[in-house]
C-alpha cells in the first residue's frame, strides 16, 4: 500500500460507502487540557511508552494543563487584574497539582504522592524530565497563555509556544492523537 493506511467501511454486504487514505506515519500528538495530577500523571506515561516505541511525540498543553508546566521557582511576574486572580486561583507548578477524584483538600494528592514514592513510581516533575530527554516535544498554546495570563518566563525551561496551528500539524502527521 506503499506507506498509505487505507480504510473501506461498508454497511451490511452492499457496495462500500466510503473510502478514504492517509499517508501513514508514525507520530503521536496528545492535547493536554486537565490541570489534575492523575492525568497529567497519565498523559506523561503514555508519552514516553509512545516515545520509547519510536513515535515522534507532540504534547500540547493548553487552558488548566498550562498549569502542568510552569515552573516551581517561577520569577515573580507583573499581573493586572483578572490575570492575577487567575494567578491566585491556579496552581502555581506541577507539584500543586490536585487529583480529579478524591483530593480531599489536598490530603489525597499527598497520598498519591506518598504511595508512588513507596512502589518507587517516578514523580510528575521526574516524568517531564525524562519525557524531555526522551524528545518529547511540549507545546504551550499562546491562546490560552493569554486567556489565563500566564507568561512565557512562568515555563519550565525547553518548552516550545505555539497556537492551535501547531498543534493539529501534529495531529496531521501522526497516527496517535488522544485528548487528556
Amino acid at each position: 500500500m506503499n506507506g498509505r493506511v487505507e480504510a473501506i467501511l461498508q454497511k451490511g454486504n452492499g457496495p462500500a460507502a466510503v473510502q478514504a487514505g492517509a499517508p501513514a506515519t508514525d507520530g503521536a500528538s496528545m492535547v493536554v487540557f486537565s490541570g489534575d495530577l492523575d492525568r497529567a500523571l497519565a498523559s506523561f506515561i503514555i508519552a514516553q511508552g509512545a516515545a520509547a516505541m519510536g513515535k515522534d511525540v507532540t504534547m500540547f498543553f493548553t487552558f488548566w494543563g498550562l498549569n502542568v508546566i510552569r515552573k516551581p521557582d517561577a520569577p515573580e511576574v507583573k499581573k493586572q487584574g483578572l490575570e492575577k486572580m487567575f494567578g491566585m486561583m491556579m496552581p502555581s507548578h506541577a507539584g500543586e497539582l490536585p487529583l480529579s477524584n478524591m483530593n480531599f483538600g489536598g490530603v489525597g494528592q499527598k497520598m498519591m504522592k506518598k504511595v508512588m514514592s513507596d512502589k518507587n513510581v517516578p514523580s510528575l516533575d521526574e516524568m517531564i524530565k525524562s519525557a524531555q530527554e526522551a524528545g518529547v516535544k511540549m507545546v504551550a498554546c499562546t491562546m490560552s497563555m493569554d486567556v489565563m495570563g500566564i507568561k512565557e518566563e512562568e515555563l519550565i525551561d525547553g518548552i516550545d509556544l505555539g497556537g492551535v496551528a501547531a498543534y493539529l500539524g501534529a495531529a496531521e502527521g501522526g497516527n496517535l492523537n488522544l485528548f487528556i
